[in-house]
């Protein structure tokens, strides 16, 4: 059973970089098809994809994050890692790491329990 945990900063300043990181247990990051993603949600709204880089090491970002939005993998450590550029206080949300062999919200089967990050002004 993959187990996915988020780790990193709660509260980062405007302008600066959000860097967090999904360790993955219980599976490597390397098995065939699968999708390793970010998911973000800003307090009162919906679930936001922020983009995922593949089992194969190539990633895709959503549109809206793409020019802030960096993700990538350490597999010896069994760990990616999203680093979103020049934050603003919109940028605060709980983030989550999830993974699956479709990509989509609805298909993501397994999920981190998601960490909070404040972006201060």
């Amino acid at each position: 059973q993959v187990q996915l945990q988020e780790s990193g900063p709660g509260l980062v300043k405007s302008s600066q970089t959000l860097s967090l990181t999904c360790t993955v247990s219980g599976g490597s990051i390397t098995t065939n098809y699968y999708y390793w993603s970010w998911i973000r949600q800003p307090p009162g709204k919906g679930l936001e994809w922020i983009g995922y880089v593949r089992y194969s090491g190539s990633t895709y970002y959503s549109p809206s994050l793409k020019s802030r939005a960096s993700i990538s993998r350490d597999t010896s450590k069994n760990q990616f890692t999203l680093q979103l550029n020049s934050v603003t206080p919109g940028d605060t949300a709980v983030y989550y790491c999830a993974g699956d062999t479709r990509v989509g919200i609805e298909y993501f089967g397994a999920w981190g329990q998601g960490t909070q990050v404040t972006v201060s002004s």
